[in-house]
């Protein structure tokens, strides 16, 4: 395999995919070498194919607003591979929503989805619609004008979406209330459901809590924990709230939380009440943190910036794509942070990442360090399947140990000669193969 050939052709099938090109050679270039020595790989045409969908699903939504105006959206389903089991990924209601974004967070989830173990294949979808400022009603219509497109080509064996940005609880009992009535059973279908109707404990703080659990397993390798230590979080979405919730349960303070129009950073840590009002500040849809500072004396508010220039001892992204550049990246390293572990999907610049691994800097790659989310939705379709409900305790636990398998797997994969582990590398490798091989074992399909 030759990279930068196999990319070359990448860029001009699909020029402009930007992200997802990105993706596609961060793993290319980790796997290069073992993909090389294993030449049963290359003889299977394995990379031509892992990186291309299975197929990619594009339709329009009409729907009515409460004005009785019709708006037409686009809708996506990207079903990229399901070698080891079905598609598996979140849908996203948001106008920045395109096919380069969803291709590369597709193929992302093929290799996030197989570092938990579970039977999973990777898969994203979504549309441009965005929820916020949406009446219930409208959001409601929006949901079912996009689930009688959808409801055919998913199914629990087949293809089983969850929430995402902009498709919180009620998102998913619209979707899925849709689909029930047009399918005519109740399955397994969506993730991310309701409590009382088939919905896993710990799903909304998942991907935080896995996100620290990882992070903690990467500082054990140095002799360190989570007590005692300043953190920096990007973000007040379900992300970040889980992330604060477990980092201060093991000790940490969380100094800041940041939206759209800046950052909070509250020397005195952001835990208990202070994370409950950040919670009532997203639900009012405003997607601002700035009212923080006017609620609590401590909180100071820096508008338009990113909470990377703060001293902490570590650093969660949880908020959106390429968020921390390098010149964050830098900050980060004169202020003496010792670990970057990544909530969000893709949250750290190529030319970020280069400067945190360079400085040796603990880094958790979003593949790796955020599969908490997608691991609780597996756990999530198990309960579906055995028809159970287990406690939080139980969830909770399972997906400690998912977390501590994957941290595992990277650092079988990605510890070098120096003992030194890179987790990019790891993460890339560990879930690659157990997907290339279970295409070589099923075929040329």
């Amino acid at each position: 395999m030759n990279v930068d050939k196999l990319m070359l052709q990448l860029e001009q099938k699909h020029p402009g995919e930007v992200e997802y090109l990105q993706a596609v050679r961060e793993v290319l270039e980790s796997i290069e070498d073992i993909y090389n020595q294993n030449p049963q790989f290359e003889a299977a045409g394995i990379i031509e194919r892992i990186v291309e969908p299975d197929r990619i699903l594009t339709f329009k939504i009409p729907w009515v607003d409460d004005s009785g105006k019709v708006n037409v959206n686009l809708g996506y389903r990207v079903q990229f591979n399901n070698a080891i089991g079905p598609y598996k990924g979140g849908l996203r209601f948001h106008p920045s929503v395109n096919l380069s974004g969803l291709k590369f967070l597709g193929f992302e989830q093929i290799f996030k989805n197989s570092l938990t173990t579970l039977p999973m294949g990777g898969g994203k979808g979504g549309s441009d619609f965005n929820p916020k400022g949406k009446s219930d009603a409208e959001v409601m219509r929006f949901c079912q004008a996009f689930m009688m497109e959808l409801w055919r080509l998913i199914g629990p064996e087949t293809d089983v979406p969850a929430g995402d940005i902009g498709v919180g609880g009620r998102e998913i009992g619209f979707l899925y209330g849709m689909y029930r009535k047009l399918a005519r059973e109740n399955t397994g279908v969506l993730t991310g459901k309701g409590g009382t109707w088939g919905g896993s404990l710990v799903r909304p703080e998942a991907t935080g809590f896995g996100n620290v659990y990882f992070a903690k397993e990467m500082l054990a390798t140095k002799g360190e924990t989570f007590e005692g230590k300043t953190v920096a979080i990007s973000g007040f979405g379900n992300v970040a709230w889980g992330a604060a919730l477990k980092a201060t349960e093991l000790g940490a303070k969380v100094v800041t939380m940041s939206g759209p129009d800046g950052y909070i950073y509250d020397p005195e840590g952001i835990s208990g009440e202070k994370i409950d009002y950040m919670l009532e500040l997203r639900a009012s849809n405003n997607d601002i943190v700035k009212p923080y500072s006017y609620k609590f004396e401590s909180g100071q508010f820096y508008e338009g910036k990113k909470p990377w220039e703060q001293k902490v001892d570590i650093a969660l992204p949880c908020a959106i794509q390429n968020e921390l550049n390098k010149e964050d990246a830098e900050m980060l390293v004169k202020n003496g942070c010792i670990c970057v572990s990544e909530g969000a999907n893709m949250p750290c610049t190529p030319e970020a990442i280069e400067v945190i691994q360079s400085n040796k800097l603990l880094y958790g790659p979003g593949k790796a360090a955020n599969a908490g989310g997608v691991a609780t939705s597996g756990l999530e379709m198990s309960q579906n399947s055995m028809k159970l409900s287990w406690s939080r305790e139980e969830v909770d636990e399972k997906l400690h140990s998912i977390m501590c398998n994957i941290h595992e797997a990277c650092v079988k994969y990605g510890k070098g000669t120096d003992g030194h582990v890179d987790y990019v590398k790891g993460a890339n490798i560990a879930g690659f193969l157990k997907v290339a091989n279970a295409m070589l074992d099923q075929g040329v399909i």
